[in-house]
C-alpha cells in the first residue's frame, strides 16, 4: 500500500471515527440507561441549533451569494430524489407518503454538519449550514405538505431555525459589529448542538425495528444512490469548484434524517416502517460515507 493511499485512509479515519464514536456512545449509553431524549432534542432544535445558525450566518465572512449554486444543487437533489424514485416506489407498490420523504430529506443536521466540518475544516461550516437550511426548509414545507395537504405552510416562518437564519443573514448584511462577549455567548450555545445531535442519533438507533427490514434495506440503498447520481448529473450544469462539489456529493450521500420518523409519528404515516428506513439507512451510512469521502478526498 503506497503512501498516498495510507494518507487517504488516515484522513477518512480521522473524519469518520469521531462521528462514529459519539454515535456509539449514545447508543451504548441508551442501551443501559434508557435516557429520555425529548427535552434535549427540543432544546437542540429550539436553542442550540438556531444559535449555531445565527453565529455562522451573522459572521462577516459569510457571503450568501457564494453558495447560490450549492444551494440550488441541494434543492434539486432533495426534490429530484423524490421524482427519481417515484416510479420505483409505484412499481414495488410502496406507500408513497411512507417511502419518498425519507428518500428526499437527508440527515444534513445530525450527520451532515459534523461530517463536512471534519472533512473540510471549520471554514466549511457556512456551507454545511446552507445545505442544512435548504433541506430543513424543504422538509418543513414540501415534506409536511406531502403528508397533509391541509397544513399551514406559513407556520414554517415560526420555526426557530428559520428565524435564526433570517436574523443571521440580516445581521450579516447590516454591517453592524456584534460585541465579542455576546458573539461568544451565542457561539458557545451553538457548539453544543453538533455533539448533541450525534449523541441523540445514537440513542435513536436503539429503537431499530427489524420487522420492516426489507423496506429499510431498500431505502438504505436507494437514498444515497439517488443523491450521489443527481450530484454527478448536476455538476456539468452548476460547474462547482472541487471543494463545493465535494460538499454537494457528501450531501447527496447522506442517509435519511431522523426527523422523518418524528414527522411520520406525528401524522400517523406508518411510523414503524419509516423508523426502519431511517435507522437502517443511518447504519448503512457507516459504509457509504467512507466511500464518498474517499472519492472527495482523492479529488
Amino acid at each position: 500500500m503506497d503512501a498516498t493511499t495510507l494518507s487517504l485512509l488516515e484522513r477518512i479515519f480521522q473524519t469518520v471515527f469521531p462521528l462514529t464514536a459519539i454515535v456509539l456512545t449514545g447508543f451504548f449509553y441508551a442501551r443501559r440507561h434508557k435516557p429520555e431524549m425529548a427535552i434535549p432534542n427540543k432544546l437542540n432544535l429550539d436553542i442550540f441549533v438556531p444559535a449555531l445558525i445565527f453565529a455562522v450566518m451573522s459572521a462577516k465572512s459569510f457571503n450568501l451569494a457564494e453558495f447560490g449554486n450549492l444551494a440550488l444543487g441541494a434543492t434539486v437533489i432533495v426534490l429530484g430524489s423524490g421524482l427519481l424514485l417515484w416510479p420505483i416506489a409505484i412499481i414495488l407498490k410502496l406507500n408513497l407518503k411512507t417511502f419518498l420523504p425519507p428518500m428526499m430529506f437527508n440527515n444534513s443536521g445530525n450527520l451532515g454538519i459534523p461530517l463536512v466540518v471534519l472533512a473540510f475544516g471549520e471554514q466549511a461550516l457556512p456551507a454545511a449550514i446552507v445545505l442544512f437550511m435548504v433541506e430543513n426548509m424543504l422538509h418543513f414545507t414540501v415534506g409536511i405538505y406531502m403528508l397533509d395537504h391541509r397544513s399551514n405552510l406559513l407556520a414554517v416562518l415560526r420555526n426557530p431555525m428559520i428565524l435564526a437564519s433570517i436574523a443571521g443573514i440580516g445581521w450579516s448584511f447590516s454591517g453592524l459589529t456584534m460585541p465579542p462577549a455576546i458573539y461568544t455567548f451565542i457561539d458557545m450555545l451553538g457548539q453544543i448542538s453538533i455533539p448533541l445531535m450525534l449523541f441523540a442519533l445514537g440513542v435513536r438507533m436503539t429503537y431499530v425495528d427489524f420487522s420492516h427490514w426489507r423496506i429499510g434495506a431498500l431505502g438504505a440503498l436507494l437514498c444515497p444512490l439517488s443523491g450521489i447520481a443527481l450530484a454527478f448529473a448536476l455538476q456539468p450544469l452548476l460547474q462547482l469548484d472541487n471543494t463545493q462539489f465535494g460538499y454537494l456529493l457528501l450531501f447527496g450521500a447522506l442517509p435519511p434524517a431522523v426527523l422523518n420518523y418524528m414527522v411520520a409519528e406525528r401524522y400517523q404515516q406508518e411510523p414503524h416502517q419509516v423508523a426502519s428506513i431511517v435507522l437502517l439507512g443511518n447504519i448503512a451510512s457507516l459504509a457509504v460515507i467512507p466511500l464518498a469521502l474517499a472519492y472527495v478526498m482523492r479529488g
